[in-house]
């Protein structure tokens, strides 16, 4: 681990999932693509509570089915990092990872998850309105994912462009209309202020994006989001668990999203080239 932190620790590592019997914790962290299939091994481990700090909220709906949702917390995390070729990780950003119950109580459990994982040197905090924080992060996240990909830019260079603020502006705005069909309340808590950029004008929306873009800029110039990161990697990309899944909502809620429904083709097409590439 570099960046933030310096230090190099091994990790004890299972390849068969039936040697795991139980655990306190369960903390999920692969990407999307494949969680069903991967939790689809764990249903016979013994969980106290879980969690998962992947992109979009599918995926408590996926823990919810193998271990039952009165074990499952919400979970965001606000961190940022980069797995590099050699194994080794750049810690770039370690602003928290904020968990808790989905029922929106505060519980001792939730408490003492967030105090062990603050205790290892990330920071964490225990909340209560966890589902509203995961679908503003959410609703950030679209944006800037599908900027990230079209432009295989570093974060900062593409919010602070004009024309592709106005886009991620306009992306948001989109997700932001389905959250309220869902009945879900936004915050600006978010990596992107998303209430004010769904509620103002859409100039004074553009110059909130434009406004994290310098931030970006000038405190963490070499992040990248993710997605980039997977492109670049050769990786799946979180298409079809994160924008297909919000295009799912809307479409069972009659929302329309233009913007979202053409970034999450081209998307998908640059992952089946990717993976027609890969396969020869």
């Amino acid at each position: 681990m570099t960046g933030l932190a310096e230090f190099v620790m091994p990790v004890a590592t299972l390849t068969d999932p039936r040697q795991l019997r139980g655990a306190r914790v369960l903390i999920v962290a692969m990407k999307t693509p494949g969680t069903a299939d991967a939790l689809a091994g764990l249903r016979h481990v013994h969980i106290d509570a879980t969690l998962s700090i992947q992109n979009g909220p599918l995926k408590n709906e996926l823990l919810g089915a193998a271990f039952g949702e009165q074990r499952v917390l919400g979970a965001l995390a606000d961190t940022s990092g980069e797995l590099l070729a050699s194994g080794e990780v750049v810690f770039t950003r370690n602003v928290s990872i904020m968990l808790g119950e989905l029922s929106g109580r505060m519980t001792e459990r939730a408490q003492r998850i967030a105090h062990d994982i603050d205790a290892s040197g990330v920071r964490s905090t225990a909340v209560t309105r966890i589902r509203s924080l995961e679908w503003s992060k959410f609703t950030a996240w679209v944006g800037l994912a599908a900027l990230s990909v079209t432009t295989r830019a570093a974060t900062w260079r593409y919010l602070t462009d004009p024309g592709a603020a106005l886009v991620v502006a306009r992306i948001v705005r989109e997700m932001g209309q389905l959250a309220g069909v869902l009945g879900i309340e936004l915050t600006d808590e978010s990596v992107l202020p998303v209430v004010t950029i769904c509620s103002q004008s859409e100039e004074d929306a553009v110059a909130a994006v434009l406004k994290v873009g310098r931030e970006y800029e000038s405190r963490a110039p070499r992040h990248r989001m993710s997605a980039l990161q997977d492109l670049a990697a050769g990786r799946p990309l979180e298409v079809h668990e994160t924008l297909g899944y919000a295009l799912r909502k809307a479409a069972q809620n009659a929302v329309a999203m233009p913007l979202v429904a053409a970034f999450y083709q081209v998307m998908a097409a640059v992952d089946r080239m990717r993976s027609e590439s890969a396969n020869g």
